[in-house]
């Protein structure tokens, strides 16, 4: 589903609430915004991912913005070869396993009174962390059998990815693209000639 995010500059839709490497990747819309241009802006979009990702305390640094884009490029590059039947460019590859082993994940106990739980944290910098889940993401996504439904929007000027939940479904937000369709396409039928 689409959802409005604040950003810098406005009020932007972004594609959220995909499977979250696709989340990554729709970033970018067509109208040539890119959530990963600005530390807001990504944070932002950081903001509504929160529940999956582990978001850095420290505002992100150019470096690390670029260290995004290029781990969305390659995700970018993976899919589109995947989506193509045709194997994924060994450079993407090698970015995206090298993005999971940044940051390893190790066990750990904690006590709550006396009982003790279990869990899993990574070790790293928190923008290691951070591409190390994206990348989990990613291989989630790239390997699960259901990454040949994933379609483009079918609006024009419209570049998001989704995964159909129904085999019909033609847009990435029936609200905002589909109606922009539909009300296009009314107003063709009815224009006068």
């Amino acid at each position: 589903m689409r959802q409005r995010v604040e950003v810098a500059l406005g009020v932007m839709d972004l594609l959220m609430g995909e499977p979250l490497a696709l989340d990554l990747v729709n970033t970018r819309s067509g109208s040539g915004f890119d959530a990963l241009d600005g530390a807001d802006d990504f944070q932002a979009w950081l903001t509504g991912q929160s529940h999956r990702l582990t978001v850095p305390e420290e505002p992100l640094k150019p470096s690390d913005l670029s260290a995004l884009r290029a781990l969305r490029a390659h995700v970018e590059a993976t899919l589109a070869a995947i989506r193509e039947a045709a194997p994924p460019p060994p450079e993407a590859l090698k970015a995206l396993n090298k993005a999971l082993r940044g940051a390893p994940p190790y066990p750990y106990l904690e006590a709550r009174g006396a009982v003790l739980t279990t869990g899993t944290r990574r070790a790293g910098p928190p923008v290691t962390v951070l591409l190390t889940e994206l990348a989990e993401a990613a291989m989630a996504l790239l390997t699960d059998p259901n990454v040949g439904k994933i379609r483009s929007c079918e609006a024009p000027d419209c570049r998001m990815l989704f995964l159909p939940a129904h085999p019909r479904r033609r847009w990435c937000s029936p609200d905002l693209c589909g109606n922009r369709v539909r009300v296009a396409r009314y107003y063709q039928r009815h224009k006068p000639t």
